[in-house]
């Protein structure tokens, strides 16, 4: 097992298990605890057009995802502000756009469409050195944005009415969460794919939200998910010749029913209820 390190493309894979792993946990926080699960499903197709417009156009793919993904991320709350309507009503708009221009992208490409798909499925066995570095700068991104506005950034996702009329820039605050996640999405749809990564998103802080009052504790619980998550997808990708992703998925799934098992949430709740 040790001489398996020593190839370059498990390394690589190590070391985006544990960076993809981390930030999509921490980033998977502000969507659940801000309740729009779905903008990871709006972000990942709007990475996923862009890729696709990318193989089409002969720009680099990764390059033209991250673009999609943030343009997404900028529009989905201005268009819910100034519209004044629900989030995920704006979330819903978005991803009927993308989607639409993903497919329609699939269908102009000439020939076998094999490299569209792998951004659907993805592959954490092919993550380049590139795309590691990329990875790691936008988990300092986020980590530095978490410790140096942790108390706005908690006031904004316990009420953005409430901190508005604190005083703290909500706007501003909201919209960086929203451009963080679009890139950690981007940057992670050759790790999980297109098709997954709302659940790794998703499930490692639904998983941590079970668990904890405190949100400082959630975002190192779902960080740690996460990690755990991707780490056994590798390693059971390269044992059983299975797909990463998806044991990557089931894993965080698997977590998330374990840990509402022993919810001490779940458990106050019955009580209050018996």
């Amino acid at each position: 097992m040790i001489e398996l390190f020593s190839y370059k493309f498990m390394q690589n894979a190590l070391l985006a298990a544990l960076i993809g792993g981390a930030s999509c946990g921490v980033t998977g926080v502000f969507v659940v605890l801000m309740r729009i699960p779905f903008i990871s499903v709006a972000m990942s197709h709007a990475a996923f057009a862009g890729a696709v417009l990318g193989i089409l156009t002969g720009v680099n793919p990764l390059m033209l995802a991250i673009v999609f993904s943030l343009a997404s991320a900028f529009l989905i709350g201005p268009i819910a502000d100034k519209a004044d309507i629900d989030t995920n009503i704006s979330i819903g708009i978005i991803f009927s756009i993308v989607l639409g221009i993903a497919f329609l992208c699939m269908g102009l490409i000439k020939g076998p469409k094999t490299e569209a798909l792998k951004y659907i499925w993805g592959n954490i066995l092919m993550v380049s050195s590139n795309n590691i570095i990329l990875m790691a700068i936008v988990l300092i991104l986020v980590s530095l944005f978490i410790i140096l506005l942790f108390k706005e950034m908690k006031a904004v996702l316990f009420s953005r009415e409430l901190s508005a009329a604190s005083g703290i820039p909500e706007k501003k605050i909201y919209y960086i969460m929203l451009f963080l996640s679009g890139l950690v999405v981007s940057l992670n749809l050759n790790t999980i794919g297109g098709l997954l990564i709302f659940s790794l998103i998703v499930n490692p802080a639904a998983a941590a939200y079970q668990l904890t009052y405190s949100v400082k504790r959630m975002f190192l619980l779902s960080a740690s998910f996460g990690i755990l998550s991707t780490l056994t997808g590798l390693f059971c990708s390269y044992l059983f010749d299975v797909p990463s992703g998806a044991v990557i998925i089931l894993i965080s799934s698997s977590l998330f029913g374990i840990a509402l098992l022993f919810s001490p949430k779940r458990k106050v709740k019955h009580y209050a209820t018996a």
